[in-house]
C-alpha cells in the first residue's frame, strides 16, 4: 500500500516540473511582440467641418397655355350632286355606242367621263374648295434641369489633446468633447 502514495508524489513531482518549464500563456497585452493597446479618452479641442461642393441638377416641369391653329377644307355644296348627274348623263350617251360586251365597256367608260365632267365644272362653278382656319387652345409642358452649387460635409477636423500634447485627425463624423483612442506602447528600437 506504500506503493500508490509513492507513484501519486512522483507525478505531482512530473506535473509541477512540466508546468514550470512551459512559459505562461497569460494575457499579459502582448500578442506576437505587438502590444495590444489600451484604451483611453482625449479631450476634443475643436471639430472643424471639412466642405466640399457638389452640383445637383434637377428636374422641373414648366408648362404653358398656348393656341394650335388648323385648317379645315371645306368642299363647296352641290359638287356631289353634279357628280351623280354627270356620271348618270354619261352613263346613258355611252351606252348608245357598241353592243354585247362592248356596250357594257361604253357605258362604263361613258359614265367616268360624265362623272369626271359634272364634278369639274361644279368646281369652276363654286370656285372650288374653301379653306377655313381655326384656333384651339393647347397645353403645352417641357422639362428642363437646373443646376445649383451645394455646400456638402465630407468629414470633420478634430484637434485633440492627450497627456498635455496636441494631436490632429480626419474623422467622418464629429466624436463631442471626447474622443477614445488606442494608446500603444512599444520598446524604442
Amino acid at each position: 500500500m506504500n506503493i500508490k502514495p509513492c507513484k501519486l508524489t512522483i507525478a505531482a513531482a512530473l506535473i509541477l516540473v512540466m508546468a514550470s518549464a512551459v512559459p505562461a500563456n497569460a494575457d499579459d497585452g502582448y500578442h506576437r511582440g505587438r502590444s495590444a493597446g489600451v484604451y483611453d479618452y482625449a479631450r476634443v479641442l475643436s471639430a472643424e467641418p471639412n466642405y466640399r461642393y457638389v452640383t445637383v441638377t434637377t428636374p422641373v416641369k414648366e408648362c404653358w397655355d398656348d393656341v394650335e391653329y388648323y385648317t379645315v377644307d371645306h368642299r363647296p355644296p352641290g359638287i356631289a350632286g353634279s357628280t351623280l348627274f354627270g356620271a348618270i348623263v354619261g352613263g346613258v350617251v355611252g351606252h348608245q355606242f357598241g353592243s354585247g360586251r362592248g356596250n357594257d365597256a361604253a357605258t362604263a367608260v361613258g359614265s367616268i367621263l360624265g362623272a369626271a365632267i359634272g364634278n369639274n365644272a361644279a368646281v369652276r362653278a363654286n370656285a372650288g374648295y374653301r379653306s377655313v382656319e381655326y384656333s384651339r387652345p393647347v397645353r403645352r409642358c417641357d422639362t428642363r434641369y437646373q443646376s445649383r452649387e451645394e455646400q456638402r460635409i465630407d468629414g470633420y477636423r478634430v484637434i485633440y489633446t492627450y497627456n498635455g500634447r496636441k494631436y490632429a485627425t480626419d474623422m467622418p463624423y464629429d466624436p463631442g468633447q471626447r474622443l477614445r483612442i488606442r494608446v500603444d506602447v512599444q520598446p524604442a528600437a
